[in-house]
């Protein structure tokens, strides 16, 4: 038996579970973005903005800013001194075993890392700490399509509409 058969393969859709996804975004209330930036042309940035105008508390977690989108920064989770339902994860992938460390630390509700941060050990050691976890996924684009908007920015949800097409 080779080393890679006798490991366990990294099943990503397991952290992609579209009714996991629908109960997190439908339950949390305050959403903390760890690597959120202070720059408007980032998609953390944009991601936070958006979060925060569909009524969720954004806390920004970045130890070099002080402040962004009007909310206090933190250094790290372990400063954040409210209870916090999705940690969302702006990071390179191999910060991410430390990131889970924290986030069951802190007995966040949900790791969610956004799309590209993919790291085995981190999604697992949130799972094995009892933490929902989504890997590679958007929030906004999450949340967007199962609150219905997902059209407004040109993609096909998959629902019914009452909109005929063009003919062809």
């Amino acid at each position: 038996m080779t080393a890679d058969s006798s490991a366990a393969v990294f099943d990503l859709a397991r952290y992609q579970d579209p009714l996991t996804i629908q109960r997190v975004l439908h339950n949390a209330k305050t959403i903390a973005i760890v690597g959120l930036s202070n720059n408007e042309l980032r998609a953390s940035y944009f991601v936070g903005y958006y979060l925060k105008r569909h009524g969720y508390h954004v806390i920004p977690v970045n130890p070099r800013e002080s402040e962004i989108l009007g909310e206090k920064c933190f250094k790290s989770l372990a400063d954040v001194p409210v209870p916090v339902d999705i940690v969302n994860v702006f990071r390179a992938p191999d910060a991410l075993p430390g990131i889970a460390e924290e986030v069951v630390r802190i007995g966040a509700g949900t790791m969610w890392c956004q799309f590209g941060v993919i790291n085995e050990d981190g999604a697992r050691i949130a799972d094995a700490g009892g933490v929902s976890v989504i890997v590679d996924r958007c929030v906004k684009v999450e949340h967007a399509r199962y609150a219905g908007r997902m059209h407004w920015l040109g993609f096909n949800t998959g629902r019914i509409t009452s909109i005929r097409g063009g003919l062809q």
